[in-house]
């Protein structure tokens, strides 16, 4: 009989759809391929799933706030028993735009310039600043979602609109907006495994870009980079993946304009939904969805 398999699905963050989807998924991978797979909320029965269900591996599939940030890491820390992705303290940096990025600029990979913002300057004192160390077109979006989630492209004219839209958070980042191509890249441990391009039909690869078969995203693989320019890319990412102390499969986005790879964000739980990034790379490179699964796991038995 093959191991027994907890899956950590739902929770209450903004990505909570995608979560269960990814749970749903996982799930019906593994019981098809002979495992015992049990899906659990992190909720206040977590502890006692734990301890009735006896998993090998724990398989982390939530998203977004409190399941990438290393606050449930915190908790899966207590069981001793591995649970899969990146540990609390790589989660917690990774999921922290401002940390993450300053530990790319730190680290010499290249990001759009940005800057915090508390809701602290008067309008015309905040246009002077980005004018002067950004311009527009800007970027606005939290510090701490996942999936695109509450991201806007802004110019003068909607700028203070969209940041009172926001206002639940206390501060947000205001980045360069970068246009150019919109670049993917997936590590698994320490391999590059490779890149896919996307072509959103709308402004920018959003929300619903990502989730929405409707938006009709276009998923270019392979890459059309030159061999020099695709290798750049994936050393980059795998830089990353480093730099933060991450583990297990991460996917990196990045922005490709003027010959030049921007790092936008690395993501230490990539969805694994019929429409994830991840899963299409590995299936690319010839790795199915089944074995890729098998790896995120035997990585997390790894650790402990």
């Amino acid at each position: 009989m093959k191991k027994k398999i907890l899956i950590l699905s739902g929770g209450i963050s903004k990505e909570r759809l995608i979560s269960l989807d990814t749970g749903q998924q996982v799930a019906k991978e593994l019981k098809k391929n002979g495992y015992k797979a049990k899906i659990t909320e992190p909720d206040i029965n977590l502890k006692k799933n734990i301890k009735s269900f006896k998993p090998s591996v724990i398989f982390n599939a939530l998203h977004g706030q409190f399941g990438e940030d290393g606050y449930i890491q915190t908790i899966l820390e207590q069981f001793n028993i591995p649970y899969t992705h990146s540990d609390v303290i790589s989660s917690c940096i990774a999921m922290d735009k401002e940390i993450s990025k300053k530990i790319f600029i730190k680290n010499k990979i290249n990001t759009p310039k940005f800057f915090s913002y508390s809701y602290n300057l008067k309008k015309l004192a905040l246009v002077n600043k980005i004018n002067k160390k950004l311009k527009f077109p800007v970027v606005v979006k939290p510090f701490n979602e996942g999936s695109s989630v509450n991201v806007f492209i802004c110019n003068k004219k909607n700028l203070f609109k969209t940041l009172n839209s926001i206002k639940n958070y206390k501060k947000v980042m205001i980045e360069q907006f970068i246009g150019g191509r919109e670049i993917q890249v997936a590590i698994m441990g320490n391999k590059k495994l490779g890149a896919i391009e996307l072509k959103p039909k709308r402004k920018f690869y959003d929300y619903q870009a990502k989730y929405n078969t409707k938006a009709k995203t276009q998923h270019l693989i392979p890459v059309d980079l030159t061999k020099n320019k695709l290798k750049q890319v994936l050393d980059i990412a795998l830089k990353a993946h480093r730099v933060i102390g991450c583990s297990g499969v991460t996917r990196s986005d990045f922005k490709f304009y003027n010959g030049k790879f921007y790092l936008l964000e690395i993501n230490t739980q990539p969805g694994m939904t019929r429409l994830s990034l991840v899963p299409e790379i590995a299936a690319y490179k010839g790795i199915s969805f089944i074995k890729l699964i098998e790896w995120i796991l035997k990585d997390a038995s790894k650790k402990k």
